[in-house]
């Protein structure tokens, strides 16, 4: 498993042919020594007559002449054992005291049987030679019997060149299917080094760049496919913690900001009293009440911040069944006496009940109302609806005020953000309420959007889940 992928394959296809090869070769090999001995066997059941003949026993019909291999032995034995007479192929059957003969075994097999059967391979006098041989008795001799022996010298010799040139072209076949293999491994594995250095490029930073190909047509492909997926994902996982990151910063920065006002205004009014302030009795009453607004705001502040950790941390609220049109009338009423000269209009025609927190709920549209009535002129009327759209239960807070500019959209709910700079911290606030409107809306399981209303203003609408009916 150290090997390389390309090194892996290259070794399996070579063992593969490798195998396959030996495989043929051994076949081809045993096939063609079959059907060679087969056909010397032949001869030896074909020549009977011949050889009986050859030695001198008289014919018994005409005589089938056989093509014997030079070197073709053919021996008279005595029921003894002993050789009568010596037959050997040159040009002919002849004689020829130097020729290579078989090594007969002790017992013959077929001795006994009056045709020839059973052919077998001893080895010859030279201990080099081999010879496939027969016996049978043969009664034209009176009791003795005959032994024909054909050397296998021509068969082994084209058995020597069949495996020479199966070596060769063995050879042959391997080194030119592992060059083939290597070259088209090579061409198979250059989209896997191209993912390879876009990966090296993408470790260093880039997480925009992706892979190739990236296709479902092949194996490779859908593995781009599949990367590329993944990087988008943490792309976008990158994106959302550096946002998250920056958005904290921002947080921890307005924070000491907001925090920094209501502080430094105490000090300055403990520095009053410090300095002699009981001495005039306006100037020591001014200082204990700013000491206590401020400490008032900073306490409201810290519990609002406090809030919306919470319920980024995924804090359980307090869920039970509530009428959304109870506590718009309730808002209604708190805004009329708030804003007397505003025209505050409600529209609820039943009830509305959703599993939730009543006093975040109530805490949701009091600071939308609120954000209405600081954010509009005196007069502009203000509607509170509540409806159900679609399966889910909608609150909206609709004023005709001027609005907003379509670049604080998207950042109206983020925390002390405010869409007017300008406008001082006593009669804007932090900016936390409508943070504390969306932490609240989405730990309910709902979303709150802001738009532009028909003619002018902004309308604020919160859409929560309503309560399953009971069947």
């Amino acid at each position: 498993m150290t090997l390389s992928l390309r090194g892996r394959l290259l070794i399996g296809v070579i063992s593969l042919v490798i195998v396959g090869l030996l495989v043929a070769n051994l076949a081809t090999y045993l096939a063609l020594q079959n059907f060679l001995v087969g056909r010397v066997d032949a001869q030896l059941r074909a020549g009977v007559d011949e050889v009986a003949n050859t030695l001198g026993a008289p014919s018994r019909g005409p005589i089938q002449h056989t093509s014997f291999p030079v070197g073709t032995v053919a021996e008279l034995l005595n029921p003894d054992g002993s050789v009568a007479a010596v037959k050997v192929v040159g040009q002919g059957f002849g004689t020829s005291a130097s020729a290579v003969t078989p090594n007969l075994p002790k017992s013959l097999p077929n001795n006994g049987v009056d045709t020839p059967a059973n052919p077998f391979t001893v080895e010859g006098s030279d201990h080099a030679t081999e010879f496939r041989m027969t016996d049978w008795s043969e009664g034209r001799f009176g009791g003795q019997y005959i032994v024909l022996a054909v050397p296998l010298t021509d068969v082994q010799s084209t058995l020597r060149g069949l495996l020479l040139l199966e070596t060769l072209i063995s050879l042959a076949v391997v080194a030119g299917t592992a060059v083939l293999a290597l070259l088209i491994i090579n061409i198979g594995l250059r989209p896997l080094r191209r993912m390879g250095t876009a990966a090296g490029v993408i470790a260093a930073g880039d997480l925009s760049r992706r892979v190739e190909p990236a296709t479902p047509k092949t194996e490779i492909g859908r593995l781009g496919l599949a990367l590329n997926a993944m990087l988008s994902q943490i792309e976008a996982a990158f994106a959302q913690r550096t946002a998250s990151e920056q958005r904290l910063r921002r947080f921890i920065a307005d924070a000491s900001h907001e925090l920094r006002t209501p502080l430094t205004s105490i000090r300055g009014y403990s520095e009053m009293l410090r300095r002699g302030a009981s001495e005039s009795p306006a100037d020591s009453d001014l200082a204990r009440r700013r000491i206590e607004e401020e400490s008032v705001r900073m306490s409201t502040l810290v519990d609002d911040m406090l809030l919306i950790a919470r319920l980024d941390q995924g804090r359980p609220l307090e869920m039970k069944a509530i009428d959304l049109q109870l506590i718009a009338s309730d808002a209604a009423a708190d805004a009329r006496a708030v804003a007397p000269n505003r025209e505050i209009a409600l529209n609820a025609p039943g009830p509305v009940v959703i599993a939730g927190d009543d006093t975040r709920l109530r805490q949701v549209l009091g600071n939308l109302v609120r954000n209405a009535i600081v954010h509009t002129p005196a007069r502009t009327p203000i509607e509170i609806g509540v409806t159900t759209v679609n399966g889910t239960a909608r609150l909206s807070v609709v004023d005709h005020g001027p609005g907003l500019n379509a670049s604080d959209l998207d950042r109206i709910f983020e925390p002390f953000f405010r869409a007017d700079p300008s406008r001082s911290r006593d009669s804007g606030g932090a900016g936390l309420g409508l943070s504390i409107v969306s932490a609240v809306v989405t730990a309910h399981g709902g979303r709150v959007q802001v738009k532009e209303t028909s003619g002018g203003g902004a309308t604020f609408e919160v859409e929560l889940p309503l309560v399953p009916k009971q069947s």
